[in-house]
Parts: structure tokens; C-alpha cells; sequence
């Protein structure tokens, strides 16, 4: 037995969802933040037996995608001169983690 937990971008996760639910999957959904942009994620955590494991990060791995997303940065040039420029960083995907589990009990 494996416990999967997959953090997504907020952007993906109704899709992720969907898509796990649809393939028979039991998921459970949290709410968390983080990351470098402090931006909003979804964390999945699915409990799985061994052999499925795959079939997960599968469907996890076609329903997140990568972007570039234009952010702006802050410079300081000397005595207290200030500039903003955007930065191009890449947001989205999929982090996704898999522990062995010791002991399953559904009551």
C-alpha cells in the first residue's frame, strides 16, 4: 500500500480531480500555500495499492502542465534607488511524493 500526495497548481486541480475521480480513484483535496510565489495549491493525497501507483503520477502528469508566468521583481541599484522589472518564472506542474504505508484501516 503506497500514499500518494501530489501537490497541484491551483489552476489544475479541478481537472487533476476530475480526472482521478474518473478512473476510479478515492481522493482527498486540501487547501495549502507555498512555494516560492506563495501562490494557492491544491494537495492531493491518494491511497493506493502498490500496483497502481503508475496510473496515478500518469494521470497526475497529463492533467498538470507547466507555463511561464511574467512576475515583477524588485532591484536595488545604490543609495536607495529602486526598480521593478518583470521576471519570467515557470509555474504549474506537479510535486508529487510517495511514502509506503505501514498499516490501512478504513472505519
Amino acid at each position: 500500500m503506497k500514499l500518494v500526495l501530489a501537490i497541484i497548481s491551483n489552476d489544475d486541480s479541478s481537472v487533476v480531480s476530475s480526472a482521478l475521480t474518473r478512473e476510479g480513484f478515492t481522493v482527498t483535496k486540501l487547501a495549502t500555500t507555498g512555494g516560492f510565489l506563495m501562490a494557492g495549491n491544491t494537495t492531493f493525497i491518494v491511497g493506493i495499492d502498490d500496483d497502481r501507483v503508475q496510473q496515478v503520477i500518469d494521470v497526475i502528469s497529463k492533467h498538470s502542465r507547466k507555463r511561464s508566468q511574467m512576475m515583477p521583481n524588485s532591484a536595488t541599484y545604490g543609495a536607495g534607488m529602486y526598480t521593478s522589472f518583470p521576471v519570467e518564472v515557470t509555474v504549474g506542474g506537479a510535486t508529487v511524493f510517495v511514502l509506503s504505508v505501514e498499516r490501512f484501516e478504513k472505519v
